[in-house]
């Protein structure tokens, strides 16, 4: 298959650094870009406080949209969290109220305004929420308004649904509605915004396509979907997740401590790929990067971590984690940005380990942490402890008042009672 030539500097940079899976009208999407401003959107439903690494590559996607010169929109799903996208999952997620969704959003903004630019320009991004025309529908209007336009037919064939259904789970006609909604979404921000493109990962490919069909057949308008490829690390885990569970953007939810150690400990074969999709470095640094070898690679972790914090913490963040990191696993001393979980003094006297190091975030089980020990993986004050039930005292305490945790040779933490 002939890769195409395309005009525009948008789709010449998302080709070069590899987000792209598929587009629905490639030529045209190209023309439009290179002849003038396209505007363009990903939706992000809100069914937690923050989004998760996963979700970054999509974030990325608006951040090459604008800087190429096009108009980004961050649509927030106040109306379709309230429903749940059923793609990829076995069982209907969590219905939330609406003050949690609301919260969920508030909480979520801070990410998207340091990754883009706001404001009433041409090209400044803006934040929508579908919740302003989706909650404003009666349920017989919507369906005599955009059912003749889907076909049960069609709507099973497509990966979200078909794939539940195969793997014998239950999918709601709460749930089924989802693609519809997010039909609507895509014609509603064509008329109010004259968005002609929406973005996400390949597991929208069937829901972007659907909003893609209804806004050229209802209104005759020229619009386009693009697709990133799924992510996966190179030995094929699932982009974002840890044993210690999901990689959040927010410092609330994940410290950049351990972000930056997520960056830092990627795996070699990931480092250039990763440069390319989640960093602004020029595409001829990245290649010196990705061409080290042995050791070497150690550093162009480093750097993929501290570029990856600064987008989402900010330098200063990104900086200490980086010193802290240095210092624990280098230098082998203690360093004032190692993250500290600080717990009442007679909590911690008479404490098994195994549960010291679940409450820092190092293991997620008390029985993880104890097979860790057996294994020769837990370390306290760099001592090795093979008994994850062992107490600990106050003579376990350093000079600093805290005892040093470690997971392995790339996970750590303080402990330090009050």
């Amino acid at each position: 298959m002939t890769t195409p030539a395309f005009k525009s500097e948008f789709l010449r940079t998302m080709q070069a650094r590899g987000y792209i899976h598929q587009i629905t009208h490639p030529e045209e999407l190209d023309a439009a870009a290179a002849s003038g401003i396209v505007t363009g959107y990903i939706g992000f439903d809100a069914t937690a406080p923050s989004l998760h690494v996963g979700s970054l590559i999509q974030i990325m996607l608006l951040r090459r949209l604008q800087q190429a010169g096009h108009k980004p929109i961050v649509l927030m799903g106040g109306g379709t969290t309230k429903v749940g996208d059923p793609s990829g999952k076995d069982t209907q997620r969590q219905l939330l109220t609406d003050e949690a969704i609301k919260g969920n959003i508030a909480s979520i903004r801070p990410v998207f305004e340091r990754l883009l630019t706001f404001g009433d320009g041409p090209t400044d991004a803006l934040l929508v929420d579908n919740d302003e025309w989706l909650s404003g529908f009666g349920y017989i209007e919507f369906l005599r308004e955009y059912g003749p336009h889907f076909t049960i037919n069609r709507m099973l064939a497509f990966d979200s649904v078909k794939l539940r259904l195969e793997r014998e789970q239950p999918l709601t006609f709460l749930e089924f509605n989802y693609m519809l909604m997010q039909a609507v979404d895509f014609l509603e921000l064509n008329r109010r915004y004259g968005c002609t493109l929406q973005l996400g990962g390949s597991d929208q490919w069937g829901n972007i396509v659907n909003g893609v069909e209804l806004t050229r057949r209802v209104d005759q308008k020229p619009v386009f979907g693009l697709t990133t490829p799924l992510l996966a690390t190179a030995s094929g885990a699932k982009m974002g997740k840890t044993a210690q569970g999901a990689v959040w953007l927010n410092a609330d939810q994940l410290e950049p401590f351990h972000f930056w150690q997520y960056w830092r400990n990627a795996e070699d074969a990931d480092v250039g790929r990763f440069l390319r999709l989640f960093t602004d470095l020029p595409l001829d640094e990245i290649a010196r990067l990705e061409a080290l070898q042995g050791a070497e690679i150690n550093e162009a972790k480093k750097v993929l971590a501290d570029q990856v914090t600064s987008l989402v913490h900010g330098a200063d963040a990104a900086a200490h984690a980086r010193a802290g990191a240095e210092a624990a696993f280098e230098q082998g001393r203690l360093s004032a940005d190692l993250p500290t979980v600080e717990i009442p003094a007679a909590e911690f006297e008479g404490a098994q380990i195994a549960a010291l190091m679940t409450r820092a975030g190092l293991t997620a089980s008390n029985g993880e942490a104890r097979r860790l020990a057996q294994g020769g993986g837990l370390r306290l004050n760099d001592a090795p402890i093979s008994d994850g039930s062992r107490l600990v005292t106050r003579a376990d305490l350093t000079a600093d008042g805290v005892a040093k945790l470690a997971a392995g040779k790339k996970k750590i933490a303080l402990i330090r009672p009050i």
